[in-house]
């Protein structure tokens, strides 16, 4: 069964941005990327997951038209603006962007030190996550702009875990893109479950990006873990970077924040979104 991630793990993934030990999103945010909003409409939204009604995020072009859904899975830092900015880069891209606040019925992790943060991603279950999840997607595909037989998902850190419990899930996953996503990440209602359980049941073309110096995700799991893919989807990508450590898609942490492999990573997800879900 898994355990909630100690003080010494979150550390060692970099996936906060911390002072004294409590998450500061308005730190660095001057060197963040910010997505122009000019021809895309952005907006919050709310989903109804089991009577319970949770807020999203989703972004679109402007001009009238359908679009390729994407479903954004963040990080343990939530709904944060870091993720709506990507939501955002979708939207100018050409899709319909959505991404659920996969913790709000814990509060947030706003605030919070990394004892909280740990004692609350490792309370969430694998079911609660997966519901908040299709709950989104199938909000999605409600909507007139939508092309609801085009579905793609990505995610960043645990949202990379995510990303492929979900492609394994969800019927109709038309492509999905890990980011340094754990391999063996399990939750506490479904130990045993993990990424190379759930393999042969992927079926969507995958790229996933990682960083050869994540402390957290070793190579060695990655390569593993892509060769067992391999043996049951023939579209299989797996791009490792020289030198990034865990989260360097995050430009709102200059810290672990790194440019040439974000730009090189983010130009291969959009064109492989393109191939699967626009032709």
């Amino acid at each position: 069964m898994a355990n909630p991630l100690s003080r010494r793990q979150v550390l060692k993934y970099g996936a906060f941005t911390t002072v004294g030990g409590v998450l500061t999103p308005g730190v660095s945010l001057a060197q963040a990327v910010v997505t122009d909003t000019k021809g895309i409409l952005a907006r919050d939204v709310q989903l109804s997951v089991g009577g319970t009604a949770i807020p999203a995020y989703d972004a679109r072009p402007e001009k009238a038209g359908r679009y390729p859904i994407v479903l954004v899975i963040s990080g343990f830092t939530g709904n944060s603006e870091q993720n709506k900015d990507v939501v955002r880069r979708f939207a100018q891209a050409g899709f319909y962007a959505i991404a659920p606040e996969l913790y709000f019925r814990e509060g947030g992790m706003q605030g919070k030190d990394f004892q909280q943060m740990s004692q609350i991603s490792g309370k969430v279950t694998r079911a609660q996550y997966l519901g908040d999840l299709r709950a989104a997607v199938d909000y999605a595909k409600g909507q007139s702009w939508a092309r609801a037989d085009r579905i793609g998902v990505t995610g960043f850190c645990g949202g990379g875990a995510l990303t492929l419990h979900f492609a394994a899930e969800y019927p109709g996953v038309a492509a999905a893109a890990p980011w340094y996503g754990q391999v063996k990440r399990m939750y506490p209602d479904a130990p045993g479950v993990d990424a190379f359980s759930l393999a042969g049941k992927i079926k969507a073309p995958v790229l996933g990006f990682y960083g050869e110096a994540d402390t957290g995700i070793p190579v060695e799991d990655v390569r593993r873990f892509e060769a067992e893919l391999k043996k049951t989807n023939p579209s299989v990508e797996f791009v490792t970077y020289p030198g990034a450590p865990h989260a360097f898609f995050s430009d709102d942490r200059p810290q672990i924040y790194k440019k040439e492999a974000s730009e090189d990573a983010w130009k291969r997800c959009v064109a492989f979104f393109d191939k699967h879900l626009k032709a």
